[in-house]
């Protein structure tokens, strides 16, 4: 399997009207500001970095991406560099082979002219693939086979607010047969994935991408029902610069499989993109993404109506043991499960239950929090989510997830097979605004407004763009205050098979505070 090859998905803008490089802040924690001192101002992020991972190791893999940034956020950026507003989707590949180089370098003197003009030909690598250069209208691009190589991504000015990025894959035969998709992620150096396994029925690699030039070194941590696997691992995981590396979960541990684990991937220098393909016999495949940090509440939302098989999954990382309400937020309210109420996960181990028919045909949103009013113990959690029976069955993930906030976006789309799911957990009704965008080939925006009422899920059919052609981009916009959890299903019937997969949507960290600065030249002084 070559999935080491890497390529770069670059998206160079305009300069939003910020005084430096602002790191992305949560926009639902308001910025706390010294007694007569003015708020620092929001503004849109100048930089933003997405990594998709290589999308399958299948000869007949199908794989299209979609690249988006909503309208809006950075539209007012100034400057000249705004003619040169684009995002490129390009091979990172060098432009010429470095041991040619260094053997040209031997060669007389005479050569060096002819060698840097050489250097400055534009070479296959060179060459875009993908360019927008519009926000507000999604471009896409298509890849066949198992070379299709991971990618990084960097948007900057008037593209970088919002931007995101969707990566589905049609694998419609063999053992990892599916349809799989994933928002590709902002690098990170601290990832959960409640859900995975070491089981012989099941083919775990977590992905890990560095989109910067020098190498970074990570650990993986597994912990089952009993607690830590033993590590066969002591050095760490090299993942060169610029590249993607592929490690099997199963093959880190000496301990006997087990099908419920938990994966703690952390870095100990640099900073990579992290996600795990999974690949079930009988079942299919998709991508499990990073639960959201440990909290006491969660949430995990997108469960289909015609789910035959839920398992949630809870890790609890602290020193404390965890004993976790299990609710249903479905259409009409937030129900207790008869099939099992709470779920007991010890400190440093991985618990699981088996909630088989927990919708009862309707969607639904599961809900976690404290049992015991008084004890909020931290955990991290997952679900693994069924439809279809026998030879059918396909197989998706749904990752407890942040609230939407402000903004929240999520690309490829299509006019049909689409379901967006909307969970309000405050107590009030929730309005939320979904907007879809033109197409990659053409069609007109529409917009849609919902009242979700609190404590519940509604499992809606998206507006579709009037004349769409291509695949379209949803934005989800909640009121002013309301905690909304959103995901979105794709499904696509390939034989008899209803393959699907569940994204999440989160707030997109297209703007960050910025603190008012001032010239102090007393500072000298000191």
């Amino acid at each position: 399997m070559n999935r080491s090859t890497l390529s770069l998905l670059a998206a160079a803008t305009a300069l939003a009207a910020l005084t430096g490089v602002a790191a992305i802040t949560s926009p639902d924690t308001p910025a706390t500001a010294t007694p007569g001192t003015a708020a620092p101002a929001r503004l849109p992020v100048e930089r933003s970095s997405l990594l998709c991972p290589a999308p399958s190791s299948s000869e007949v893999a199908e794989t299209a991406y979609t690249s988006f940034t909503p309208a809006g956020s950075g539209d007012k950026s100034t400057g000249k560099a705004e003619k040169t507003d684009k995002a490129e989707l390009k091979p990172s590949a060098p432009s010429r082979d470095t041991t040619a180089a260094e053997d040209d370098d031997k060669q007389d003197g005479q050569q060096d002219e002819e060698k840097e003009t050489e250097k400055a030909k534009p070479s296959a690598a060179d060459k875009a693939v993908l360019t927008a250069t519009t926000p507000g209208t999604p471009v896409s691009a298509e890849a066949d086979g198992a070379t299709a190589p991971a990618l990084i991504g960097l948007a900057s000015g008037r593209l970088a607010p919002g931007w995101t990025t969707q990566q589905t894959t049609l694998v419609p035969a063999g053992g990892a047969r599916g349809l799989l998709g994933v928002s590709c992620t902002p690098p990170d150096t601290d990832f959960w994935f409640p859900g995975v396994s070491t089981a012989e029925n099941r083919r775990d690699y977590v992905h890990l991408t560095n989109p910067d030039d020098t190498a970074a070194v990570v650990d993986i941590e597994l912990y089952g029902p009993e607690g830590p696997l033993k590590s066969q691992l002591t050095d760490g995981i090299g993942v060169p610069a610029k590249s993607s590396v592929p490690v099997l979960l199963s093959t880190l541990t000496a301990d006997p499989a087990a099908t419920n684990v938990t994966a703690h991937v952390t870095t100990r220098s640099g900073r990579v993109g992290a996600a795990v393909q999974s690949a079930v016999d009988q079942l299919g495949s998709d991508w499990l993404t990073a639960s959201t940090d440990p909290a006491a509440t969660l949430v995990l939302p997108g469960i289909p109506a015609d789910a035959t098989s839920v398992q949630l999954v809870v890790y609890a990382p602290g020193e404390d043991d965890a004993e976790m309400k299990i609710q249903l937020m479905g259409p009409t309210g937030t129900i207790t499960p008869a099939v099992q109420q709470s779920i007991r996960v010890k400190s440093g181990m991985t618990a699981a239950a088996d909630l088989k028919d927990l919708t009862s045909g309707e969607a639904g949103s599961l809900l976690l929090s404290p049992a015991q009013a008084g004890r909020s113990t931290p955990v991290v959690a997952a679900l693994r989510v069924i439809r279809g029976a026998g030879e059918k069955q396909e197989v998706a993930f749904v990752p407890a997830t942040s609230p939407v906030g402000e903004r929240g976006s999520i690309a490829g789309n299509t006019a049909k097979n689409t379901t967006l799911f909307l969970a309000a957990t405050g107590k009030g009704d929730a309005e939320v605004k979904v907007t879809a965008s033109a197409g990659t080939e053409g069609g007109t925006p529409a917009t849609k407004t919902y009242t979700v009422k609190g404590g519940t899920t509604q499992a809606v059919t998206p507006p579709v763009p009037s004349g769409l052609k291509g695949a379209y981009a949803l934005t989800v916009e909640p009121a002013p205050g309301a905690q909304v959890h959103a995901a979105r299903m794709l499904t696509r019937k390939e034989g008899e098979v209803e393959m699907f997969t569940l994204q999440p949507l989160t707030d997109d960290g297209s703007h960050v505070a910025v603190p008012e600065a001032r010239q102090d030249l007393t500072v000298l002084d000191r």
